[in-house]
């Protein structure tokens, strides 16, 4: 039985291509385009794989692109369990405009799924025996599933001896920190929405992350600052670590690289300064891929080993 597992309710094919310039009304002949099996827990997997980790990403999928998911992950070597839906899985659409720079990400909502689907969600991830180390719940919930979906599956797991990994946002993500997990990974920008504060500077994003320690909705706030590296609170000390310096090709999936290299670092025994610092290498790595290519081992290794500079510091 896997260690870690990742549950993805609503996973897309990520296809991804260039284009000299978006403009409206005039077709935009485009790059060559790259498809990757896509959604936040899927992407935590793929890169948990790629680190020789033992993972195993569970999936709703269904129709033509459910199964062209299942035979991506199998490409690519990641353990999957599908649970069956009647609808098809979505895609999600990424352009690189190559004359700015700039990234246009399109994101459909996904299938509607039933209450009978959730139900098979729960036993699918019950099955497991013996229960997994680490769960990791990743990615807005599709159309459908109950608001508080995360939260029925973090307070199953926590019953189980598992602990529960969260990144989503609004409403589910309220509701699982309610029922406590072991790891939140918000942006600044999830946070503020949590929070209903503006939270303009670094003193009141560690306050926020302090309180949901001190609240027991969480025992570590990995907080993610996009360019200016990212947060990691727990109730008797803060962590930081600025952006490690890499000439971006995509920011896209630098998030779920970061949660997967923390995730895998934790499961091994590692402290939370050096899983931290392993989220924060993934995190650049990923920064060297086009679309959602995710991180590399290799690139993972070699930014941990010359971080020493960029290395997280007690406050």
């Amino acid at each position: 039985m896997p260690e870690i597992l990742t549950f993805t309710p609503n996973p897309s094919i990520d296809v991804f291509t260039t284009v000299e310039r978006v403009v409206d009304t005039r077709k935009m002949r485009c790059g060559a385009e790259r498809r990757d099996p896509g959604g936040g827990g899927v992407n935590v997997a793929r890169v948990i794989q790629r680190l020789g980790g033992d993972c195993t990403a569970v999936v709703m999928a269904g129709g033509q692109t459910g199964e062209m998911l299942r035979q991506l992950l199998a490409a690519e070597k990641v353990p999957t369990a599908c649970v069956g839906i009647a609808g098809h899985t979505r895609e999600s659409f990424s352009v690189l405009e190559t004359g700015t720079g700039r990234e246009f990400r399109f994101v459909l909502p996904g299938p509607v799924i039933t209450g009978n689907d959730w139900q098979r969600c729960h036993d699918a991830l019950a099955a497991f025996d013996p229960a997994p180390r680490f769960l990791v719940l990743s990615g807005r919930l599709p159309p459908g599933a109950p608001v508080d979906g995360y939260a029925q599956l973090a307070r199953a797991a926590a019953a189980r001896g598992t602990q529960v990994a969260i990144d989503t946002s609004g409403p589910a993500l309220a509701a699982a920190l309610e029922a406590g997990v072991a790891i939140v990974k918000p942006s600044v920008d999830e946070l503020r929405e949590l929070t209903g504060q503006p939270l303009t500077d670094e003193t009141q994003w560690c306050a926020a992350a302090r309180q949901i320690v001190r609240d027991g909705r969480a025992r570590m706030v990995a907080l993610t600052l996009g360019g200016r590296g990212a947060l990691l609170v727990e109730r008797h000390r803060v962590l930081r670590a600025p952006a490690l310096p890499v000439k971006m090709v995509s920011a896209i999936g630098a998030g779920d690289s970061f949660l997967a290299a923390l995730v895998w670092a934790l499961n091994r025994g590692a402290g939370t300064g050096e899983a931290f610092r392993y989220g924060m290498a993934a995190a650049a790595a990923a920064l060297l891929s086009a679309g959602t290519g995710l991180c590399h081992k290799e690139d993972v290794e070699r930014f941990y080993r010359d971080m020493p500079s960029h290395a997280a510091t007690l406050e």
